[in-house]
């Protein structure tokens, strides 16, 4: 979430009761074990619907070496006993023809079939594929219903020869499993996917076969083949299927994989032939004696069977629903990106400087300051260096580094160091509003460095007395390493380009505690600065627009600030500027109802927070999950480029964020490396943070490290 960035000194110690910071962990292992689910379900349907071998059985292969292929199975009948010992094959008996269907079932072409054998009394066996059993149970429980017989055809239709015997177990039990779930029943009968006839065998086929001899599978193959796979016309299927003696036939024909309208027509005709040539249709398991080859499932199997199908069922559900959420990502990125083109550009048109008379009251600073020795000095002296008249107070709120004995050391003219005990930061700046001698007064936290013309631009805007606060520019100074990049890519593309729009729709939510100005009667008689949330500076903005006053955003008044330095930092940092922000847009929800400038905060501002703060980054792992999804099952290259417009696009706003910022376009190169940390960085705060509002856990306030990198007279220049 891009909340406030002056929001680092708000992180200290409350100074009232000792507030027990409470962290809600269980919603991380709850986290982790929804994505550990999705990632399951995601490679289940990855799997199942985009490894799905869709190359007819029949098509040509090439045949290994089938020297282990036992003589009595290559010269033996369709049906192999592979665990018995020797191996042992059976055949239909004369005059029996064993029609088979493979590959289905279909929700098109099944049904026909089905409707056509029992309108003949005929029964057949079909020899299923799991994915497509999953998908449509209720064409197995027909099939059963009807008489006919069930046998297995692998999950996803590999070339069994091919594949690892781990895998092959895999898809036999799998389909298994789901033919139990779809009906209630198991079978023995197995056809492998390729297969033929048997001298088609090869030493790997022959392995698969044997494989599956060990789960207790029978192997069905076929000696006719009415080549329906190649549509090659009603006539030649009638051909093809027609025995040339009288012995007993396993018949192959397909429901599914492809238009099935041939073999839908030629069947009813097929079987009125072979009937009138005086042979009669049975199950493979009928014509060749085989006892019982589908029984009743066990409990176990049966509901492990239902758990796989609902576990498809869901997991393609949740496929769907991340599908419509990425276009629900890259709509609201594609909004985001042209409503801030288009009212930076406004905004800079508008903007020209022009207030109305100049503003040349004096101003206070207040400088709030915890443990701030190693950069109070600069940032004081930075203020002195305007070129506005200032006093400057120091608030000293109980510091053990010796903070206030290091300004009062350096005997500054205009500046007032006032001790008090810790109390927190809302409770200092209170105390510097009570002590300011002007009406016009400037936050700054004690981390930061201004300008010279800094003050002097951003109190111009009090020239309209309807604005009651004033958003400066806070630009990153520790910018040299990587996450110090990503931060001023952040400052300059998120937070600045929002404040534009802000300003420009009037419902401007956040003045930075970096930098930003005030009235001193709106701060008065808004109650001063709330201590109700950890986003006090969110928090006041949002009261003083509900005041009525406007709240505008002064670019050219530049601040220099300390950004966090490691991961760790900017958690901790991010994590407490997102959950105040939630607490402060919580408690100003009321704004929705109002009217006038309140109005605008809660119609614009709250509703623009909520759907690109909140809900796109919450969304923005979708795109991360889908891409990878994606490039392991679907299509890399097509994968990859939607993951690489999204970058595209953000490198087309950073570019015009920084041309409009008047900075060097350097640091972006680095933007798609932050896809990979940075990114999920945030949305992991959102979580977090949104758990910890859920659960009522409160916060104590925490300091943030400083690194000393404030020098004084001024920052380096931009794009560094």
């Amino acid at each position: 979430m891009t909340a406030s960035h002056g929001r680092r000194r708000s992180d200290r110690r409350a100074g009232r009761a000792p507030v027990r910071a409470i962290q809600p962990r269980t919603h991380w292992l709850l986290l982790a074990t929804l994505l550990l689910t999705l990632v399951l379900g995601l490679a289940m349907q990855g799997y199942t619907q985009h490894m799905f071998n869709t190359r007819a059985d029949q098509a040509p292969s090439t045949q290994g070496p089938s020297e282990n292929v036992p003589t009595q199975v290559v010269n033996g009948g369709p049906v192999i006993d592979s665990a018995a010992v020797p191996a042992r094959t059976a055949a239909p008996a004369d005059h029996t023809i064993a029609l088979t269907f493979d590959d289905g079932p279909d929700p098109r072409w099944t049904p026909q079939i089905l409707s056509t054998l029992e309108a003949n009394h005929v029964h057949a066996t079909f020899f299923v594929v799991g994915t497509l059993v999953t998908a449509h149970p209720e064409l197995i429980r027909r099939m059963v219903a009807d008489g006919d017989q069930i046998g297995i055809h692998t999950f996803i239709h590999p070339n069994l020869g091919t594949i690892a015997p781990w895998h092959q177990r895999l898809e036999l039990r799998e389909t298994q499993l789901a033919v139990a779930g779809a009906a209630n029943v198991t079978t023995t009968l197995m056809r492998p996917p390729y297969s033929s006839v048997n001298d088609s065998l090869d030493d790997d086929d022959w392995g698969a076969i044997s494989n599956a001899g060990r789960q207790g599978f029978l192997t069905v193959l076929i000696n006719q083949d009415s080549e329906d796979w190649t549509r090659p016309g009603v006539p030649a299927i009638l051909r093809n299927s027609l025995p040339e003696g009288t012995g007993g036939e396993v018949l192959l024909m397909h429901d599914a994989g492809g238009d099935r309208s041939e073999t839908v027509t030629a069947l009813p005709l097929l079987i009125h032939q072979l009937q009138d040539r005086g042979f009669h249709f049975a199950t493979v398991g009928e014509a060749t004696g085989i006892a019982d080859p589908m029984t009743a499932s066990t409990g176990a199997q049966h509901w492990q069977g239902v758990g796989l199908l609902a576990a498809l069922d869901g997991s393609a559900w949740v496929l769907q629903a991340l599908t419509w959420l990425l276009y629900a990502a890259g709509g609201l990125s594609l909004l985001r990106a042209v409503a801030l083109v288009y009212s930076a550009r406004r905004h800079k048109r508008m903007r020209n400087g022009n207030w109305g008379d100049p503003v040349t009251a004096p101003v206070t600073v207040v400088v709030p300051a915890y443990n701030e020795s190693a950069g109070i000095e600069a940032a004081v002296r930075s203020l002195l260096a305007s070129d506005h008249p200032v006093e400057v107070v120091v608030v000293d709120d109980g510091s053990t580094d010796g903070t206030a004995d290091l300004v009062e050391s350096l005997r500054l003219p205009g500046v007032r160091v006032i001790r008090q005990a810790n109390a927190g930061k809302p409770a200092a700046l209170n105390t510097g509003i009570r002590a300011a001698s002007n009406e016009l007064i400037v936050m700054v936290d004690g981390d930061t460095v201004f300008q010279p013309d800094a003050i002097r631009l951003l109190v111009q805007p009090f020239a309209d007395p309807s604005v009651g606060a004033v958003s400066g520019n806070a630009k990153v100074i520790n910018r040299r390493g990587l996450i110090g990049r990503w931060q001023h890519i952040e400052y300059v593309v998120g937070f600045n380009l929002d404040r534009r729009l802000f300003d420009l729709a009037e419902c401007m939510p956040t003045v930075p505690g970096a930098i930003g100005g005030f009235r001193r009667s709106a701060l008065l008689r808004a109650g001063g600065v709330s201590d109700q949330t950890l986003a006090e500076d969110t928090d006041l903005t949002m009261t003083l627009c509900r005041h009525g006053w406007r709240v505008v955003y002064e670019e050219r008044a530049i601040a220099w600030t300390e950004a966090p330095a490691s991961l760790g930092a900017l958690w901790k940092q991010r994590y407490r500027w997102c959950y105040g922000t939630l607490q402060a847009m919580w408690k100003h929800r009321g704004a929705f109802v109002q009217n006038g400038q309140a109005g605008k905060l809660g119609r614009r501002g709250l509703v623009h927070m909520l759907l690109f703060q909140v809900l796109l980054t919450l969304l923005a792992p979708v795109v991360d999950v889908l891409t990878l999804y994606g490039v392991v099952f679907v299509d890399p290259v097509y994968s990859l480029s939607v993951w690489a417009a999204f970058v595209l696009l953000q490198l087309a706003l950073g570019w015009y964020a920084f041309r409009l910022d008047g900075e060097k376009p350097g640091p972006l190169w680095s933007l798609p490396l932050q896809q990979f940390v940075y990114r999920q960085l945030m949305y992991l705060v959102v979580i977090q943070s949104l758990f910890t509002a859920l659960a009522g856990a409160r916060l104590g306030w925490q300091r943030m490290e400083r690194y000393g990198s404030l020098q004084v007279p001024g920052p380096p220049a931009p794009g560094q």
